[in-house]
């Protein structure tokens, strides 16, 4: 059952953090050590000047356009200027927004413009723009004391918390727009067989340009995601996570079959009455068995 499953996962992971982290870590410490930017520079809160700014930006209902590709652009382009007011003051809460706006300017958009690259770009506009507004939507009301899904509340906190590893707070990011808020969004579009294609090119092509986002969250915040990036794709630390008991039979089946697939298949019976329910649970397991292996495995590896 997954909440028995879910409560042991817990058990595993406080016995994993009190009898091996502070072993672990210290010999890892040096092999993954990478600089950090000075905390009173990157580690503080924008004015209320700018998180109003911010606030204005996020508003989906601010979103301008006269058919998709046009929404898209202008989405795409609030959000950029976002990751740019939260980087001149060192927002931490930008950690996420920095590296999405550099997948978005190298990969996402040069797709999503291309006249040939999809078999249905209507379709492709549209769950690339249903992905970025549900980040949007939480970032705004995030702002404005709205409503807050709470993966995304997850994520503000963490990246708030100037104790928390930079690394680990940009992974709570993406766990929680690719888990959780991509499936909704393939379930939104109303996504089909149809469409598996231009789905995995999407996502393939994100993935292919990690490194930007990468090397640009680490220019601007000093955080190294790269592990933890590696481990959400290819599964990569997963023997370290399982000498920690934490690598379920779930997180395995999902590096084994690829997050994007996993999540494609939960969009899917997302739009079916008889297995909604029962995909919510799994989104939900999913995300949050891989927030606490994100934890884990940075705090092994010191990021």
């Amino acid at each position: 059952m997954p909440h028995v499953q879910h409560r042991s996962l817990l058990s595993l992971l406080r016995s994993a953090l009190t009898l091996s982290v502070a072993a672990l870590t210290l010999p890892l410490a040096a092999t993954y050590a990478h600089a950090e930017v000075n905390v009173a520079t990157a580690c503080s809160l924008a004015p209320p000047a700018a998180e109003q700014e911010i606030a204005v930006l996020a508003d989906p209902t601010g979103i301008a356009g006269t058919n998709r590709l046009e929404r898209l652009e202008n989405a795409v382009s609030r959000h950029s200027q976002i990751a740019r007011i939260f980087e001149r003051h060192g927002d931490r809460r930008g950690l996420f927004s920095v590296g999405l706006d550099a997948v978005e300017e190298a990969a996402v958009m040069p797709l999503q413009r291309s006249p040939d690259a999809f078999t249905d770009r209507a379709w492709a506009h549209d769950i690339s723009f249903d992905l970025l507004e549900r980040y949007l939507a939480n970032l705004h009301g995030h702002l404005t004391a709205g409503p807050v899904e709470p993966h995304w509340a997850h994520y503000f906190s963490l990246a708030s918390d100037c104790n928390e590893s930079g690394a680990r707070a940009a992974m709570a990011g993406y766990n929680a727009h690719l888990t959780v808020d991509l499936a909704y969004a393939v379930a939104e579009t109303g996504t089909q067989s149809q469409h598996v294609a231009d789905y995995y090119l999407i996502v393939d092509t994100i993935a292919q340009h990690g490194g930007e986002l990468i090397d640009r969250t680490r220019q601007v915040y000093g955080a190294d995601l790269g592990p933890l990036w590696r481990f959400y794709f290819v599964g990569e630390g997963l023997d370290l996570l399982a000498g920690e008991g934490v690598a379920s039979g779930m997180m395995l089946r999902a590096a084994d079959a690829g997050y994007n697939t996993f999540t494609l298949a939960h969009g899917m019976a997302l739009q079916s009455d008889a297995t909604r329910a029962d995909a919510e649970g799994r989104i939900h397991e999913l995300w949050r068995i891989a927030d606490l292996a994100l934890d884990v495995l940075a705090q092994l590896r010191a990021l």
